[in-house]
């Protein structure tokens, strides 16, 4: 018997943030802004950590992949990232910088016992992905494998949340769901609220016009929220979402996949607990 959506959405839950860190943690703000980067703000640091292990790439590249962020947002930081620093610096600094930050909010359980055994299932489901269609989760995991376990499990996180989000990008396209559409449909089902969905750099007025559009399709009610229609569309993109992130879990096994939860919950209350993370995002997680 397989894995069922559920347990596949656990996994979500639970690697989510200890992935996340790299991009809210003080350590990895001090080696970004060593290399030059703007410290203001997240996005100058947000954009180069992300999108590094695709090599130097463009904006047009970027803003595919990303596919959340406005094509100006995306212009703003790339491709300036790599005059300020090179991919291979990049990654250097995100290395250390999860090095130290793991060693700062988990302590001692970073060279324990059940870090080590979580990093080696969590490589075993990471290695079992699968890439094809999926550019960040392929960029990640062509990425050499560190040597100490916790860096084993963030990397092994990176690739597994990135193949589940290259995969729910395929389930919007099929849903019909253009860039700008999908956080508005997103924010109608009360996966965050709007205002935390600025963030992407999309105008008024394109936020507007795609409330018209998901309007008109009868997903959507004047007032912003989802109709039944709509709401049952974007339980359809979960539920896929799912199905294409299943297959590093249906390899890892049920036991296994069982056993990794159990060994990452002291990690996550950890993580959660040092109070890096915010506690509304865009992801939804919580929410949906």
């Amino acid at each position: 018997m397989g894995i069922d959506n559920g347990h596949v959405r656990q996994m979500w839950h639970l690697l989510e943030p200890l992935h996340a860190v790299v991009y809210y943690a003080p350590q990895v703000v001090e080696e970004m802004g060593s290399l030059g980067y703007g410290t203001g703000e997240r996005w100058p640091a947000y954009f180069a950590l992300r999108a590094a292990p695709l090599g130097a790439p463009g904006c047009r590249p970027v803003t595919s992949a990303f596919y959340s962020f406005s094509p100006r947002t995306v212009a703003e930081h790339i491709p300036a990232a790599w005059e300020v620093a090179s991919p291979s610096a990049v990654l250097t600094a995100r290395t250390r910088g999860v090095d130290r930050a793991y060693r700062a909010f988990a302590g001692t359980l970073t060279d324990g016992p059940g870090v080590a055994e979580a990093a080696v299932l969590a490589r075993r489901a990471a290695q079992a992905a699968p890439t094809w269609g999926r550019p960040l989760a392929a960029a990640n995991a062509e990425l050499p494998w560190p040597g100490e376990p916790h860096l084993v499990l963030w990397q092994a996180a990176t690739v597994l949340r990135e193949q589940r989000g290259d995969g729910h990008l395929a389930a919007l396209l099929t849903a019909g769901l253009d860039p700008v559409e999908a956080l508005v449909s997103f924010a109608s089902v009360g996966a965050a609220p709007t205002d935390v969905f600025t963030s992407r750099g999309w105008s008024e007025d394109e936020w507007s016009a795609a409330r018209t559009r998901l309007v008109a399709r009868g997903l959507m009610e004047p007032d912003g929220t989802a109709t039944e229609a709509g709401r049952a569309l974007r339980a359809e993109v979960e539920r896929r979402t799912d199905e294409l992130a299943a297959a590093p879990w249906e390899a890892l096994g049920t036991e296994d996949t069982a056993r990794l939860a159990d060994l990452l919950g002291p990690l996550w209350l950890e993580v959660l607990g040092s109070g890096m993370l915010p506690s509304v995002n865009t992801l939804g997680i919580g929410k949906i």
